[in-house]
């Protein structure tokens, strides 16, 4: 059986200005000032697989990498060099709000958004009350959304993703917004998709989480050396992932690092594939 997910020597980097030029006259003014650069290198020569119907963790501190890796799977960002490979349909729940168009109510954004992902009128028409219901905003269903706080957004975002047919789910710590109790209902449907062998790439700080659901995660037995581990064995294996030096001087438990490539369709299959050779 194919792997969801095959992600092989995959970097990324990017480039920080030292300065920033926000009117046009600024250019009259000073035509001959260079403006200078600083390259960051997010993520370096990373590389795993995850197995299809795995749940699998990835964690770390803030700027070590963690979303620039979902992007990259998410096919957002193009990798710089290496190869991304995801079979099956991909449903990622990355960014707060994106798809969303706040001048418009929960009612007009549900069948917007649900349109784009693929879902006929007679689909839509068939989950829009159980979107409503999951989500807990019955009362709010006419209201713009901009006028939601950042805990309704996520839990219409998230009632929406879950109606959409995946066979990968990509999270990246959007749940932390939501209260307690929408939490631990939207960590009951994790039990659900892992009893249906679906996917799940999840990004998180929160270890328990981990634990409770993914059968590996990535972290770093040393700064240059991330680890590919099964919580269910409690062994660790090499994942071949190398921090980048700007990394290297975070804790241990540091990873992640990516770069672009060009995405082209699968032979024989649904799933999409990245691949660049040159840096």
């Amino acid at each position: 059986m194919a792997a969801a997910i095959d992600v092989t020597g995959v970097s990324k980097s990017f480039r920080i200005p030292h300065e920033q030029r926000i009117f046009f006259k600024e250019y009259f003014l000073h035509p001959f000032r260079r403006t200078t650069y600083e390259r960051n290198n997010a993520l370096q020569d990373v590389t795993f697989t995850v197995e299809a119907g795995e749940f699998f963790g990835v964690f770390g501190p803030n700027g070590s990498g963690k979303s620039t890796l979902l992007r990259i799977l998410a096919g957002i960002y193009v990798p710089d060099k290496g190869r991304v490979r995801v079979n099956g349909l991909l449903s990622p729940f990355i960014e707060l709000g994106v798809g969303f168009n706040l001048e418009l109510n929960a009612r007009d954004n549900i069948r917007m958004n649900g349109t784009l992902a693929g879902l006929s009128k007679r689909q839509l028409d068939e989950k829009f009350d159980e979107i409503l219901e999951f989500s807990e905003l019955e009362r709010f269903v006419d209201q713009q959304l901009k006028n939601y706080s950042s805990g309704m957004l996520v839990r219409l975002a998230y009632s929406i993703a879950i109606q959409i047919p995946f066979d990968v789910l990509l999270l990246d710590e959007v749940l932390a917004v939501g209260d307690e109790s929408f939490q631990e209902k939207c960590f009951a449907t994790f039990e659900g998709f892992k009893e249906d062998g679906k996917t799940v790439v999840l990004v998180t700080h929160n270890l328990h989480l981990l634990s409770r659901f993914c059968d590996r995660d990535t972290g770093s037995d040393r700064p240059e050396q991330t680890s590919d581990h099964n919580l269910a064995r409690g062994d660790a294996r090499p994942m071949a992932v190398r921090v980048s030096p700007s990394l290297a001087r975070l804790p241990a438990y540091a990873h992640c690092g990516l770069r672009a490539a060009r995405p082209r369709s699968v032979p024989g299959g649904s799933g999409r594939d990245w691949s660049t050779t040159s840096a």
